[in-house]
This record gives structure tokens, C-alpha cells and sequence, in this order.
């Protein structure tokens, strides 16, 4: 059989592309010819230097000139395998017609009310019907997908890269360049729902000494998590973006998640994989993921959330019940090399010859 070519779209979300830059790393390996399309600026981002693979600056936008481009990109590729909503419904507009299968991968779902939900379940709908096979990373995704119309929706749970977040090797440091010396110390991603988390703030600001919570990563709500915490003087600060939240949570006495997005998941997989005891809103599949290995708390619900911080700081036996708890839930989680394996897995029952290929024409929504 000849060299199987493969084109991976991104759309730029942090926690879906440390995932693709393993996968492609894995798959040249394998002898597989990939190529990944992501927005200008991401290669270096992405790791992708180091992966062997071949990279092409595709705008995420979905205008006729960014399709255009990401079709071009795709010719003569036996699979193209998209990241995230908004690359699956870029994918299957650039590849309709072609006969090119779509495998779409559901790293997290995206979250939203009124005009701006409906859109978005219309773009699940899209992705969903485009794919020949959806892979959901939880139970709660692939069934998502299915109710949007995927003819093939499966299981396949992500490993955390190898040596991704190895951690940082001086937690004093960390802690002090924070100013998180003499006090314990929280760490979150931007999410949606960060009003939750700014609430919650609050609260465990009455606590002696009072935590300081670091928050990772920038994007469009940094700006409105700046000005709160500036306006309401809140014992929280942003903390780099996210190839830091090793490092961060190697020194933290506590993981706090408190709404939906794309950091939640990998935060949470790398705070159990680090023995960080997790509190969690149940939401984008947590509990599935962490299974009793975190304190869960009702999505929205800020005087939970805090009193579950608070109850955690106050009880070192309980903490350490689950530190142990998340590194046994870790242990279990598929490996980088087996993960990498039931992606190819996959590609090879797509990419069959055309006599025995599978119907892979993307549905008319």
C-alpha cells in the first residue's frame, strides 16, 4: 500500500492542538505523510517543528478565499481529520464533493445561550453529518454527536502528551514569583463561567491566609477577568498561557474549574496526572474523566464551589485521599502510543480501496 497522506485541521484552540502535535509526531513516525493546517503564526506554537510534519497557514475564518485555501491543502490526501466545531465545518465545506473521508475529533463542546447557541448547534449539526466517523474524547460528546446526526460517532479517549506539562522543577520558585509564599495557592484556566470562579474569589477571600487563585491563559476574556479583578481588588492573578500549566499546577495545593471551554479538560487530566486535588463544576465531561478522584460541584453555583475550596484547604487527609485518588484515575487513562494507534486504526478502515470504500459524501443538512 502506498504512503498514507493525512491533512489535520486546526482551529487553535490550545487544548486540541497539543493533542494534534502528538498525533502528528506519532503518525510520521508510523511512516504516515501529515499535513496540518492551522492559522498563521501556529506552527512554532504547536510544536510542530519537531513533529516531522509539513505545515500550512489556513485562516480560520470560513470565508470563499480561507476554504478555498484549506481546499487546496487537501488535494490528493487519503484522510483529513479536523480539530474542534469550527475546523470540522471549514473541513467539510472544503471537501465537499470530493470524496475525501472527514474524521472530526470533539475535544470539548462549546457552550452558549439564545441566538448564539442555536448557531452553534447548527454547526454541530454541519461537522456532525459532514464526517465519516466523529471521535468524542467523552461519552457526553459522542452522544452529542449523535443526536446532531453523525452517521458514526465513537469513544476515543486522549492521552496527555508525554513530557507535554512535565511540571516545574522548583515549586518555591514558582510559587514565590507568583507571590504565593505563606499562602496556598489555586490555579484555574479562562473559561466561560468565569464570573463563577471571580465569586467564588471572593468568598475564600475571607479565609486567613487568603489563597491566591492564578488564572491561565489569554483570549477574549482576559480583558473582562482584568477589569474585575482590578474593579473589586479579587486575590487573583493571570498566569501565562497555556504550555504553563505544568508548571503551575506542579506547585499548587488545588485545581479549581468552574465552567466549560477548552483549557477545563486539560487542566483537569494534567491535575490528576500531577496528584493536584481537583474541584470541578460537572460540565464538558469531568466526571467521567476524574470519576470520584474530584470534588464536584454544580455548574454556576459559586457558594459551592468556594465551599468545596475551602473545605479542601481545611482538611490535608482529604487532600491527599484525592491526590492518590487522581494519579490511580490517570494510570488508567490510554496511553500517547495507544491512542496514536486507534487514530490510524481508523484512517486505515477509511482508506480503503475505492471498490471496498465505505460511503464517506458528506450529508446534505
Amino acid at each position: 500500500m502506498s504512503q498514507l497522506r493525512t491533512v489535520q485541521v486546526l482551529g487553535g484552540g490550545a487544548g486540541s492542538s497539543a493533542r494534534v502535535s502528538s498525533l502528528a509526531a506519532g503518525l510520521v513516525a508510523r511512516g504516515v505523510q501529515v499535513t496540518v493546517c492551522a492559522p498563521a503564526g501556529s506552527c512554532r506554537a504547536h510544536g510542530l517543528p519537531a513533529t516531522g510534519a509539513r505545515f500550512v497557514a489556513v485562516p480560520r475564518r470560513s470565508d470563499p478565499a480561507a476554504v478555498a485555501a484549506l481546499r487546496t491543502a487537501c488535494t490528493g490526501a487519503d484522510i483529513v481529520h479536523a480539530h474542534g466545531l469550527h475546523a470540522a465545518v471549514r473541513a467539510g465545506i472544503a471537501l465537499s464533493g470530493r470524496g475525501i473521508p472527514l474524521v472530526v475529533t470533539w475535544h470539548t463542546r462549546a457552550h452558549a445561550q439564545g441566538a448564539r447557541g442555536r448557531f452553534l448547534r447548527l454547526l454541530e449539526r454541519r461537522a456532525a453529518r459532514a464526517a465519516a466517523v466523529v471521535l468524542g474524547t467523552s461519552w457526553e460528546l459522542v452522544d452529542r454527536a449523535r443526536r446532531r446526526g453523525a452517521r458514526d460517532a465513537r469513544l476515543a479517549p486522549a492521552a496527555i502528551p508525554a513530557g507535554r506539562f512535565p511540571g516545574a522543577l522548583d515549586d518555591g520558585k514558582a510559587r514565590a514569583e507568583l507571590g504565593a509564599v505563606g499562602r496556598p495557592l489555586l490555579v484555574s484556566v479562562a473559561q466561560h463561567g468565569h464570573d463563577t470562579l471571580l465569586d467564588a474569589a471572593r468568598q475564600w477571600g475571607t479565609l486567613d491566609p487568603v489563597p491566591l487563585l492564578a488564572v491561565v491563559g489569554e483570549g477574549p476574556r482576559s480583558g473582562a477577568l482584568r477589569r474585575r479583578i482590578a474593579d473589586e481588588g479579587l486575590p487573583v492573578v493571570l498566569a501565562g498561557g497555556p504550555d504553563d500549566i505544568g508548571d503551575l499546577l506542579a506547585a499548587a495545593d488545588i485545581a479549581v474549574l468552574s465552567g466549560c471551554g477548552e483549557g477545563g479538560p486539560l487542566l483537569a487530566r494534567e491535575a490528576l496526572r500531577l496528584g493536584v486535588p481537583l474541584v470541578a463544576a460537572r460540565a464538558d465531561g469531568l466526571p467521567e474523566l476524574a470519576g470520584d478522584a474530584a470534588e464536584f460541584v454544580p455548574h454556576g453555583d459559586a457558594g459551592a464551589l468556594a465551599g468545596a475550596v475551602v473545605r479542601l484547604l481545611g482538611d490535608p487527609g482529604l487532600r491527599e485521599r484525592l491526590a492518590d485518588s487522581g494519579r490511580a484515575q490517570a494510570a488508567s487513562w490510554p496511553t500517547e502510543e495507544e491512542t496514536i494507534a486507534h487514530v490510524l486504526s481508523v484512517y486505515d478502515e477509511l482508506a480503503q480501496p475505492p471498490g471496498g470504500r465505505p460511503d464517506v459524501s458528506p450529508q446534505r443538512v
